[in-house]
């Protein structure tokens, strides 16, 4: 309880800090405050309630992140801190990481340095690069970073934006919040457990990699684009602060692709399209036994309405993973030579003024047994080898600084918000799913969080 009430206690102090402010002097803010300082717009523009992007923000994303219009002389560069508290149904024995205790875990979760904006507006030059610290791995190192050349054209009287991509996760170019990046849930608890089974797309290989992509947007309707990822050395992946644990190594290039659609009338916009990735890949870096073959294909859907006060978001995605564990399994790493892995998400938001936000998501990983790859073990294991995992996030937030920070810092922003995360079923179980007496609803995660960009 004396944790609970930390926090309590100090989000409420910032929130009275924040609120003060904003009554007093209303100015811009925008998600992270060097595109505010660069554009002079307000979060509003660019954003759902922040991270989510409107079709201003995908357009400035799409652009290079280049747009002018504000006067600020600072250089582009940004904060944010991420303080939190977790609570779990149960305790984690051994602590929720090294240096936390088992349960009610209080911690500064990451903290956040960022370049964002031009680097030469007139050459078309712009950048997204975050170096992040991870209290729950105590590690400092790159994160997601997107650095792009853009140009716009004409054919006829029909124009277009057209550009390269230089990144290091896949999807985290996207601009739609359905791609695994950038979905919702937009910030969790690094101290909660979390299911084990993932599709490599859906962060298997960020950070780990760069690739480079060409992209267009047809009439502000169409999204072509094409990318191919390597795998970066493991002295530079070390050097970067990656964790180079039993990853696996790329063998040749990996390419990525993404088509997508967004008809928009008057405040709603509709998209629809499709993305995926081929890899040939050297378990744990080991060339003997030749590669293992996954690809991963999926469909996505959003939604969005962008009222005078209200906005209304609906988004789900689907992913296919078919995995071939033709190195894996003479290895010894897999029982199967053939698995296949899908996830579901979707979620429906509504926000109120740009301010109070309130957001209701659903998530489902399933596929087939494989003992090798699912094992028993305490907490993250599963007593029956199976992948499948299920559940509900809830979240309401709240967002002070969204049509305006502070006056003793006009390009602040932050949200607060309570999140609680309900799992139907837990690696392959409900009740005893880890073979060490553990149950699904062990693994419930109350989080509250602050997230305080400037």
């Amino acid at each position: 309880m004396k944790r609970v009430f930390q926090i309590v206690l100090g989000s409420s102090l910032f929130f009275v800090v924040i609120v003060f402010g904003w009554i007093f002097k209303p100015p811009v803010a925008s998600a992270l405050p060097s595109y505010a300082r660069q554009t002079g717009q307000p979060c509003s523009a660019c954003h759902m309630g922040f991270p989510e992007l409107t079709p201003t923000g995908r357009a400035f994303k799409l652009n290079g992140y280049i747009w002018p219009g504000g006067d600020s002389k600072l250089p582009p560069v940004a904060v944010m801190l991420q303080p939190a508290f977790t609570h779990t149904g149960s305790g984690q024995p051994g602590g929720a990481a090294p240096h936390f205790g088992d349960n009610n875990n209080f911690a500064l979760q990451q903290a956040s340095l960022f370049y964002g904006g031009a680097i030469d507006a007139d050459l078309g030059l712009g950048a997204f690069v975050q170096a992040t610290y991870d209290s729950a791995s105590n590690r400092f190192g790159w994160d997601n970073t997107d650095i792009r050349l853009a140009r716009t054209g004409t054919v006829g009287d029909t124009g277009f934006v057209y550009g390269l991509t230089l990144n290091n996760n896949p999807t985290v170019q996207d601009v739609w919040n359905t791609t695994p990046a950038w979905r919702f849930p937009y910030i969790s608890s690094t101290l909660a457990p979390t299911p084990t089974a993932a599709t490599l797309i859906e962060g298997g290989l960020a950070q780990q990699v760069l690739g480079l992509g060409a992209y267009t947007f047809w009439n502000n309707l169409i999204y072509v684009e094409l990318t191919g990822y390597r795998s970066l050395s493991t002295n530079t992946q070390t050097f970067l602060g990656v964790d180079t644990g039993g990853e696996s190594n790329i063998s040749r290039v990996s390419p990525y692709w993404r088509v997508a659609v967004e008809p928009s009338w008057g405040k709603n916009s509709l998209e629809f399209g499709t993305f995926g990735m081929v890899n040939s890949l050297y378990p744990q870096r080991i060339t003997a036994n030749g590669t293992d073959n996954l690809t991963d294909i999926g469909l996505d859907v959003q939604y969005q309405f962008i009222g005078e006060q209200d906005g209304i978001t609906l988004q789900a995605s689907w992913i296919h993973e078919a995995q071939a564990w033709n190195a894996s399994q003479p290895l010894g790493f897999t029982a199967n030579a053939h698995d296949t892995l899908q996830s579901f998400n979707a979620k429906a938001s509504y926000l109120y003024n740009q301010m109070i936000g309130a957001t209701v998501g659903y998530f489902n990983i399933h596929g087939n047994t494989d003992a090798g790859l699912y094992g028993p073990g305490s907490i993250g294991g599963s007593a029956n080898g199976s992948p499948n995992s299920s559940g509900w996030t809830a979240e309401i937030d709240y967002m002070p600084s969204n049509n305006g920070g502070p006056s003793f810092w006009p390009w602040l922003n932050a949200k607060v918000g309570l999140q609680y995360v309900a799992y139907t079923k837990f690696n392959g179980g409900t009740t005893n799913y880890d073979g060490f007496g553990r149950n699904a609803s062990a693994n419930n995660t109350l989080f509250l969080f602050t997230w305080i960009a400037f």
